[in-house]
């Protein structure tokens, strides 16, 4: 335009720079046009940075090898930083724990955690015996697969440490308590803090997304098995109520799971002088306690017995005394549902927590327990995959939220999980 022109035109006529008038314009003709792709060959720019028709003129060609030098630039910076996830020394573990003399943020028969700040993060290291020997470079290979995924719903693995048959495990620390304490205060336990049906729902289809997402690794082109699946490893943040699951790749970078038995498809008892069988009970799989293999399989059924202790707010086995003969008898959350599924709606409504106090859709409630009750099917090959539970489970909480506007519940309620 005219007005263009006069702003990259020079002020002086002295100036050694070319000039460019509006006189000088062609008609646009096909002729003008082939001739003004071409740059001039005579076109320079001055130090007060005016440029020539022919920049105008190939900006084309210019944007596109800039895009390709961007490009190969970008590349190389990647290439260039250093990789997210770290092989921590073993002093700094030493260091960060006092020589593990720290209090302990919790243990087991199998694992010991501590609370600690390592390298400038609060993090929880723990403490994990090595399963079977694991070569360095496939334990950096999984490790740095691990470490790259991103899931709103699974505790970030920051590193490891290695020394002697021990694995350390450095996660990221998430406020907040695990799930069982949050449904089962035994200071109170007429308390809970996940008080409304949304709130449950909330924390099903976290769980249910976050094992998806290991048992398929979007992006990442693998999939991991879980493995420690139960009500314990389940971590409700503060505020948000969001749910996280704890210790995702333990089972690969401790040696319990070999890509023998991720392949394998039929049932055998494994080498039991070699591998101990390690798990807890009441989420164990019928064929994980039979054969030792572990498979994606066996975290739907632990995924299913979480799901119905969210459901009933009840533990997942337990004994009770049987006063009459003196003996215990065996309780499971499984018998109660699969008894309250085959009495219908009204089974299931009386089966539901009672701390809900009654105010729940009972259709989406029932269509939640067969579910359950479908992923811990005793046949591993009746049980669902995760990616299809996890759109069932995603479906009746857009229901719910649907059930809790028509009546007018608030669903953005903030609850805090401190002591009482």
């Amino acid at each position: 335009s005219k007005k263009s022109t006069d702003v990259i035109r020079p002020r002086s006529s002295n100036s050694k720079g070319p000039s460019f008038s509006p006189s000088s314009r062609k008609p646009k003709t096909s002729k003008s046009s082939s001739s003004l792709s071409q740059p001039s060959s005579s076109t320079s720019i001055t130090n007060n940075s005016v440029l020539s028709s022919g920049y105008f003129d190939n900006n084309s060609s210019y944007y596109n090898s800039f895009s390709t030098q961007a490009s190969k630039n970008l590349s190389s910076i990647r290439d260039s930083l250093p990789e997210n996830p770290h092989i921590y020394d073993f002093s700094d573990i030493c260091s960060a724990t006092n020589n593990f003399r720290l209090n302990r943020f919790s243990s087991s028969s199998a694992s010991s955690s501590w609370l600690c700040n390592l390298q400038g993060k609060q993090v929880v290291i723990f403490q994990r015996k090595m399963r079977r020997p694991i070569e360095l470079a496939d334990l950096i290979h999984k490790l740095s697969v691990i470490c790259r995924s991103h899931h709103s719903s699974l505790i970030k693995l920051l590193g490891v440490s290695l020394s002697g048959n021990y694995v350390y495990l450095v996660y990221e620390y998430v406020h907040g308590v695990n799930l069982r304490d949050c449904l089962r205060n035994p200071k109170n336990p007429s308390f809970t803090v996940l008080s409304s049906w949304i709130s449950r729902m909330q924390i099903a289809a976290d769980i249910a997304s976050g094992l998806d997402y290991i048992h398929h690794c979007s992006g990442l082109e693998t999939s991991f098995t879980h493995n420690h699946i139960k009500i314990t490893s389940i971590i409700v943040a503060e505020g948000s109520l969001m749910a996280k699951i704890c210790h995702f790749g333990t089972a690969e970078l401790c040696g319990e799971v070999t890509k023998d038995e991720e392949s394998s498809k039929t049932l055998r008892r494994s080498k039991s002088k070699v591998m101990k069988i390690e798990g807890t009970r009441g989420y164990m799989a019928p064929e994980l306690q039979f054969t030792g293999l572990v498979t994606q399989k066996c975290d739907v059924y632990a995924f299913g017995v979480v799901i119905l202790e969210l459901l009933s707010g009840k533990e997942a086995l337990k004994f009770l005394v049987d006063e009459e003969s003196g003996g215990y008898q065996r309780v499971s959350v499984i018998d109660t549902a699969r008894e309250a599924a085959a009495g219908g709606s009204a089974g299931v409504r009386t089966w539901i927590d009672r701390r809900l106090k009654d105010s729940f859709p009972v259709d989406v409630a029932e269509k939640m327990v067969l579910v359950a009750l479908e992923c811990v099917e005793e046949d591993p090959k009746k049980r669902p995959d995760m990616d299809k539970v996890a759109g069932q489970v995603s479906k009746l909480y857009l229901e719910s939220k649907n059930w809790a506007d028509n009546i007018g519940l608030p669903t953005d309620i903030s609850v805090s999980i401190a002591p009482r």
